[in-house]
């Protein structure tokens, strides 16, 4: 219910200033902001001030109701527009109606005033002549100066503080800016002997690889006419048959000859694969015979142990995309460090095809097992468990998942000790496929014997001749991988490459003898490919890119 509280009329500037102040006045005293406050008292006098200029005489009724401040302006004639769009951008809500226009502002919610003694407050403050108005607004003025002086007081002791503030900060700055440029100078520093240091890593790996190689080479010879020679020694035909301490004593050389001969063999074989020299060599295998292969190669190694060796073959896939002799090194290995360390009970080898297109090979036995803080170390070159060594040399494993990283596969191992190990080889085990295959090569002949090898494997093969109409077709076509040839006339394969998107794979096809560029994701011999090699390589890079 809206009350009025002051009713005041305007016909000359005294009245505008009255209804300045009695606007701001009663905005005051129903608790709206200082802003809120300017607000109204400026709305009403600029919509008094433009009647006047418009010869127009104003009646103002200020009121309240319980959620707003009510201002209600009657003109005796149209209300100036002017006037009207002022108060418009001050109020919350302006509202014309023939002469009278009706302004409000929201009231706080936690607040509620007496009305009756803010109306007897606003009567004190209609003027009762030109002279009383003027005295009130000298006031106003004289306070409001006060007030400038104060802010200006203000302002002066802020800039002051700000200015003493932004001095600390410069000698902050160049304090900071002197250190970072001597850390700087130190960083720099340090990765020059960084990359001296790593130059002479790379080195000294490259001297240890040749010196694994050379002297694994060099000591195979004389290790295997050692052991040829104690067998005949062992041999009961042989001329000058020896006694039974000297028998046992050759069979001490001859164990001893193949320890060694192992240890040199691992030390090759982790050479070839730090060298990059381990060549993969893809094809479709059939694992059941590859199983069957194994069953015979590691069950003489329990013989004399209460150990039974299992290799099922239950679950197994029939064939896999892969390298035969590769898989068979991992799984001997990994079968046999399983009866080493398996003193009573069953060392078993399970295939399975699991969910997401992969072969599982698990190995799992009841011996000794590894402590938690061992299970990862074991995969270190020459790691052995402390207390637990039973032989060998600690390459075994290592080559082993060197191995499976490059068959595209992983190597895992959990265990419990007294309870067990079980190590999980899982390797891809579909053919590869992938959407749109790029063919780049200025031969056609070759062009349609990538094509054939891509059956099956290629949604769609597009072919260009040479790097610009490949480059053309890929910003045409949505381009999932490229097989590019090296040597094409104008602009080449490792060009070609250069100006490809990152994110697209690209297979180099070549007949150099050349060392992959780091923008290919592989490089094949062409006189080497086979469709095996090429499906493996594909399903290897399209991994890579997911």
């Amino acid at each position: 219910m809206l009350t009025e509280l002051a009713t005041l009329q305007v016909r000359d500037i005294s009245g505008v200033l009255a209804a300045r102040q009695i606007g701001r006045e009663l905005a005051t005293r129903l608790a709206l902001e200082p802003q809120d406050q300017v607000r109204v008292a400026t709305a009403l006098s600029e919509i008094c001030r433009s009647a006047l200029v418009a010869g127009r005489v104003a009646v103002i009724v200020f009121g309240a109701d319980e959620d707003d401040l009510v201002l209600t302006v009657t003109v005796n004639g149209e209300p100036p527009a002017e006037g009207v769009a002022a108060a418009a951008r001050l109020m919350d809500k302006v509202g014309v109606s023939g002469q009278v226009v009706r302004m409000t502002k929201p009231l706080p919610a936690t607040v509620r005033t007496d009305l009756a003694a803010v109306s007897a407050q606003l009567a004190d403050l209609l003027p009762q002549s030109t002279l009383d108005e003027l005295r009130r607004n000298n006031q106003d003025l004289i306070g409001a100066l006060e007030d400038l002086k104060r802010q200006k007081e203000q302002l002066l002791l802020l800039n002051a503080e700000l200015q003493e503030t932004n001095r600390g900060v410069m000698a902050l700055y160049t304090e900071l800016s002197e250190e970072l440029e001597q850390t700087n100078r130190g960083v720099v520093a340090l990765y020059a002997e960084l990359d001296e240091k790593s130059e002479q890593l790379r080195a000294a790996a490259e001297a240890k690889d040749r010196f694994w190689a050379n002297v694994s080479h060099e000591l195979r010879t004389p290790l295997h006419s050692i052991k040829g020679l104690t067998l005949l020694l062992e041999d009961p035909g042989s001329p000058g048959t020896l006694d039974t301490e000297q028998l046992h004593q050759v069979e001490l050389i001859r164990n001893s000859t193949s320890t060694l001969l192992a240890l040199v063999n691992d030390l090759l074989d982790v050479a070839k694969a730090e060298s990059g020299r381990l060549s993969i060599d893809p094809a479709i295998v059939a694992l059941p015979g590859v199983l069957s292969t194994l069953r015979g190669l590691v069950r003489p190694l329990a013989d004399g142990k209460p150990v039974n060796v299992v290799v099922s073959a239950e679950d197994a896939p029939a064939n896999v995309l892969t390298d035969e002799a590769a898989l068979t090194a991992i799984l001997r290995n990994l079968l046999s460090n399983g009866i080493k360390y398996t003193d009573s009970g069953e060392v078993r080898l399970s295939v399975r095809r699991a969910a997401d297109d992969t072969v599982e090979f698990r190995v799992t036995d009841t011996g000794t097992g590894i402590p938690p803080a061992h299970q990862e170390r074991v995969f270190e070159e020459f790691y052995q468990v402390p207390g637990r060594s039973r032989g060998g040399t600690g390459l075994g494993l290592p080559y082993a998942r060197r191995l499976a990283g490059l068959l595209g596969g992983t190597l895992t191992l959990t265990s419990e000790p007294g309870a067990g190990t079980t190590v999980v080889l899982s390797l891809p085990c579909g053919m590869p496929s992938v959407g749109t295959v790029l063919v780049a090569d200025d031969d056609a002949g070759f062009r349609g014997v990538l094509r054939a090898m891509l059956t099956g494997i290629a949604g769609r093969v597009i072919e260009a001749e040479d790097g610009d109409a490949a480059l053309a077709a890929v910003a045409e076509d949505d381009v999932d991988l490229v097989l590019a040839d090296l040597r094409m006339p104008g602009m080449d394969g490792e060009a070609l490459l250069d100006r490809l998107p990152a994110a697209m794979p690209a297979i180099l096809i070549t007949g150099l003898d050349i060392e992959q560029p780091p923008r290919a994701a592989a490089l094949l011999r062409k006189d080497e490919l086979t469709s095996e090699r090429l499906a493996f390589t594909i399903r290897r890079v399209s991994g890579e890119a997911r």
